[in-house]
């Protein structure tokens, strides 16, 4: 787990009767406002100087208990993601917003710039303006986070501060020994004693306390920095999000455009984006799979046909072409179509006007299209089995969609959005992950991309018994990736042509997955059509007699 990663939806735990608890410890949420009054309660009461120190204590305790509770709850990438994860809580908590400085040298420990700090805002519209740094509490959190990572001082100060004008607040840590001179007067606000000892007190109470309270304890999820979601398309990983730059960009013209991508990436999803994001969005959209229907029943979808024009043309009927007149039409798996048909698309692309199966005149219309498939056109080319003229056609603009494997970022945001629709529409109570649910969605491979991930997340979230999907609701070869098909080791293809050891992957695949026909195309990254039609014909030759 990354310390980017986390999130307060599931930091949180929530209970209908019970008291909110974060990572294991009871937690409370605190208006700003009353904070605010408290600080000029105490800024009354005891003077500037003991009110900062009171507040800088409370500060430090927060951030060092909090340093103690993510150490061993979350199953981190690496030490160093616990090590700055207090930016994060910092964050999540709506205590301000964190940036690291680009470019700039400092000898410091740490240096951060805080945007919207709700203490300086508080102070401003409760105290009024101040001639120094007012964030002090979250000088103190700081303090104790680090002090608690490292295990010896550390203390936060400010250089700059909301509170006293500037556009943003400046937080600059250095190791006690490292502040010279002005170590005393810093260290004079934790007390004579320092707090580290109390802390540890504390904290050997309540570990004996938690003992007796384990069935209260949660666990936390792996989560995923926030993403953000364009219609049905969720994205948090910087790939995806150059996909959707390209295609906001691409949306507003009416060019042809080519999907590519393995097969379940979510290639229909982003085909819709570029219809609801364009000028056509009133129109209809409409889909076909190319690769699920034979090639005259393919035809007649796309291009209509007159009554007559075959057994069973009892009517004239109209074709796609002609039904997203104005709108967007989206050709999936267009590499399954055959040579002959890939004539007929070229003609109403050159042309802009279909002509129905039977007749000879042509209808004009006005339709954007957009291919998409998870096969390589370009080697299809070369290998004849797909026009060049008609890919040049469709690849005017490309937008290839990379794997889920490829965007682990992606991961765990796309789970939470399935969960959350998947637990509406079954009626479930189902409110998150368990983190070692997360971790294993976080580490699978996931070979039939977001159309596997969903399928996982529907099944856990019926499988579950309570609040949250543990890793025992997730399918086998998720929770333990070793049980996955193996790969066929040495070289068992060699002396074969294309075509047998072609077919004795797809067999071989189709035994390890016990005949399961969905999860075996997405792992061979073909479509469950194709999948069918090749099985379809390795029975039809096994039936043939010897000779």
């Amino acid at each position: 787990m990354k310390a980017r990663e986390l999130s307060l939806d599931e930091l949180l735990e929530r209970s209908p009767r019970g008291p909110l608890h974060m990572l294991g410890q009871r937690v409370v949420l605190m208006d700003a406002v009353a904070l605010g009054l408290l600080r000029q309660e105490l800024i009354a009461t005891l003077g500037l100087t003991t009110a900062r120190a009171v507040l800088t204590r409370f500060g430090y305790a927060h951030g060092y208990r909090a340093a103690q509770a993510l150490e061993h709850a979350l199953p981190w990438d690496e030490p160093r993601e616990w090590r700055i994860a207090g930016a994060q809580i910092h964050r999540i908590q709506g205590m301000v917003i964190p940036q690291v400085p680009v470019g700039e040298q400092t000898d410091a420990f740490a240096v951060a710039d805080w945007i919207e700090s709700y203490e300086a805002e508080q102070h401003r519209l409760i105290v009024g303006p101040s001639s120094e740094p007012v964030c002090w509490t979250l000088c103190g959190f700081v303090s104790g986070y680090t002090s608690a990572v490292h295990q010896r001082p550390v203390y936060a100060v400010e250089e700059r501060c909301a509170g006293c004008g500037d556009p943003h607040c400046r937080m600059i840590a250095r190791f006690a020994e490292d502040w010279g001179p002005a170590r005393e007067s810093i260290e004079a606000l934790y007390g004579r004693c320092p707090l580290d000892a109390s802390l540890a007190t504390v904290m050997s109470a309540l570990e004996r306390a938690d003992r007796d309270l384990v069935a209260k304890k949660r666990a936390l999820d792996e989560a995923q920095r926030t993403p953000f979601a364009h219609g049905s398309v969720v994205v948090a990983s910087a790939a995806m999000r150059r996909v959707l730059e390209l295609v906001e960009r691409v949306a507003r013209t009416d060019t042809t455009v080519l999907v590519t991508g393995e097969s379940g990436v979510g290639k229909e999803r982003v085909a819709r984006l570029l219809h609801t994001q364009s000028s056509r969005a009133d129109h209809p959209f409409l889909a076909i799979n190319c690769g699920a229907l034979t090639e005259t029943l393919l035809e007649s979808e796309l291009f209509g046909h007159k009554r007559g024009a075959f057994t069973g043309a009892t009517a004239d009927r109209a074709g796609l072409f002609e039904a997203a007149h104005r709108g967007t039409l989206l050709l999936d798996e267009v590499g399954e179509m055959s040579l002959s048909l890939q004539v007929k698309l070229l003609r109403v692309l050159q042309e802009r006007e279909v002509r129905r199966v039977g007749e000879n005149k042509g209808r004009a219309v006005d339709v954007r299209l957009i291919a998409a498939t998870h096969r390589d056109l370009r080697a299809m080319v070369a290998a004849g089995t797909f026009r060049e003229d008609l890919f040049y056609r469709l690849r005017v603009i490309e937008v290839s969609v990379p794997p889920l494997r490829a965007r682990r970022d992606d991961v765990l945001a796309i789970a939470r959005a399935v969960l959350a629709r998947a637990a509406a529409r079954l009626g479930r109570p189902v409110t998150g992950f368990t983190p070692r649910a997360a971790d294993a969605l976080a580490r699978y491979d996931w070979p039939g991309n977001v159309r596997e991930l969903e399928n996982a997340i529907e099944r856990a979230v019926v499988l579950t018994d309570g609040p949250r999907v543990g890793v025992d609701d997730l399918p086998e070869e998720v929770r333990d990736p070793g049980s996955s098909p193996a790969r066929i080791e040495g070289q068992p293809f060699v002396g074969q042509t294309l075509e047998e050891a072609e077919r004795a992957l797809i067999l071989a695949t189709l035994a390890a997955n016990d005949g399961h026909q969905a999860k075996t195309a997405a792992q061979l990254g073909i479509g469950t059509a194709t999948l069918y039609r090749k099985l379809r014909a390795y029975e039809h030759v096994h039936s043939k007699p010897r000779r």
